[in-house]
């Protein structure tokens, strides 16, 4: 069996997309997967599967999902060794913390051009993307710095709308279930 993290993109937000975290464990549990453990109601599940075909193992989640709910959600998977690969980076080391201060962590579902840049700066300095791998983006925003940040369609427009990002401290408590 193979631990995975899986990431579910919009769902429950604003009210939109309403995924309950226990019927989607009972989803998960029909099409096979073991073990499942969800983490708030963002879309934040960890499990273990037979395959280590993480395409084949995202598409059939996704369509069991689409299946339930009567919509699709699109579903990026790390496995539970990349999830670790990524907290041992231990990116946001240099950070200074204050408690306006936001960690995230954007998992893509492209490999990162190497145009993409990391230390980017928004134009009023909120929101800096601090490094990347091939396919997560480390970011920080300041929210002292701007009441309306612009974090996230920043890094839409520079990795593409089918990203989801995640705390960091959602990552640590995930990686600890």
């Amino acid at each position: 069996m193979q631990k995975y993290a899986a990431f579910l993109r919009g769902i429950n937000v604003g009210g939109n997309k309403k995924v309950p975290m226990a019927e989607l464990k009972k989803v998960l549990e029909k099409i096979g997967i073991k073990n499942v453990k969800t983490l708030l109601a963002s879309g934040n599940v960890v499990f273990e599967a037979d395959s280590n075909k993480i395409d084949d193992l995202q598409i059939s989640i996704s369509s069991a999902i689409e299946k339930a709910f009567n919509f699709p959600v699109p579903v990026l998977l790390r496995s539970f060794p990349d999830i670790q690969k990524i907290i041992a980076l231990d990116p946001f080391k240099n950070i200074t913390i204050t408690p306006q201060t936001r960690l995230y962590v954007t998992f893509l579902t492209k490999k990162v051009q190497d145009k993409a840049s990391s230390n980017k700066v928004s134009p009023d300095k909120s929101f800096t993307i601090l490094a990347k791998t091939k396919s997560e983006v480390f970011s920080v925003l300041d929210l002292s710095v701007t009441g309306t940040p612009e974090a996230m369609s920043t890094l839409k427009k520079e990795f593409g709308k089918e990203v989801t990002t995640r705390n960091w401290n959602t990552i640590l408590k995930l990686a600890s279930l």
